[in-house]
């Protein structure tokens, strides 16, 4: 009798065990997969950005290294100023962002979803309309506001219109993952406004999706050229690109390129960082 129950049950064991010996197979399949992925995407990333380092870290002298390229950075006038003016409207125009934004798409989602098809497609209305088209519209504002000599900082309002569709994806996908609505009942049943219900409870359980705004709002403002160039605003970009239109030396031009990647890189990675460690905590 022992025998025929260990020969009856050593086909189940088999069969139990052989799912789970597929599904650990697959996913080590699936786990190489995306390192090779993510490998290959970093290379291609980095190589252009390791080749103009060290093409920027060239001497006069063919085989020497020299750090004349990089040190003539801060020398150029107005390049300082750039940096801050292009921080500033990165600040300005994330916080502009959240608080039109956040409030608006939470209020739509628990009171009047009958308007969030015609919200959404405002707020992607931006990526059909190229920039060199804002900025026809845009000329006639900007040009009247310069009468009264008011700073870069004026071009927060264009940018907050470009990073808009960004922003709405990724505040959307944070807000659809979470029960926003049983949240909602339950803050309000307890007596909590809704102020607080938007603030104190919504809000921090999509805080992962507010960060990615930050970051795709961030890098957007970092990187963006036409607009600040056409309305005859200095940016960073508009300031490398001078540099690079007056200077002869080919190295400069390199280590300023390479700079402000790495500069925009870092900005990024400290916002990343301090979102992973909120949401640890």
């Amino acid at each position: 009798m022992a025998a025929v129950t260990s020969l009856g049950e050593t086909p189940l064991g088999a069969a139990a065990g052989t799912p789970r010996g597929m599904q650990a197979g697959r996913r080590r399949r699936l786990n190489a997969f995306r390192y090779v992925v993510f490998t290959l995407f970093g290379i291609f990333i980095l190589l252009p950005l390791l080749a103009m380092v060290r093409f920027s870290l060239e001497g006069s002298k063919l085989g020497t290294w020299s750090v004349q390229a990089w040190q003539q950075i801060a020398s150029y006038p107005g390049l300082l100023s750039a940096v801050e003016i292009t921080l500033e409207l990165a600040l300005i125009t994330s916080i502009v962002m959240l608080v039109l934004l956040v409030p608006t798409m939470i209020w739509i989602k628990l009171r009047v979803q009958w308007i969030s098809r015609a919200f959404e497609f405002l707020c992607l209305l931006p990526l059909t309309i190229p920039a060199i088209v804002l900025v026809v519209g845009l000329a006639t504002v900007y040009n009247r506001i310069r009468h009264y000599q008011l700073s870069a900082l004026q071009l927060f309002w264009a940018y907050v219109v470009l990073a808009l569709p960004y922003a709405y994806r990724a505040l959307s996908s944070g807000l659809n993952a979470i029960d926003a609505t049983t949240l909602a009942e339950a803050a309000r049943s307890l007596g909590a406004s809704w102020f607080t219900v938007m603030v104190r409870v919504i809000a921090p359980n999509m805080w992962q999706a507010i960060l990615n705004a930050l970051l795709l709002t961030s890098a957007l403002v970092l990187g963006e050229f036409t607009i600040a160039y056409l309305l005859l605003y200095t940016n960073l970009q508009v300031a490398l690109y001078s540099i690079s239109r007056n200077t002869p030396n080919a190295g400069v031009i390199f280590s300023t390129s390479a700079a402000s990647l790495l500069f925009a890189f870092f900005l990024l990675s400290i916002l990343s960082y301090v979102g992973r460690r909120r949401s640890r905590g």
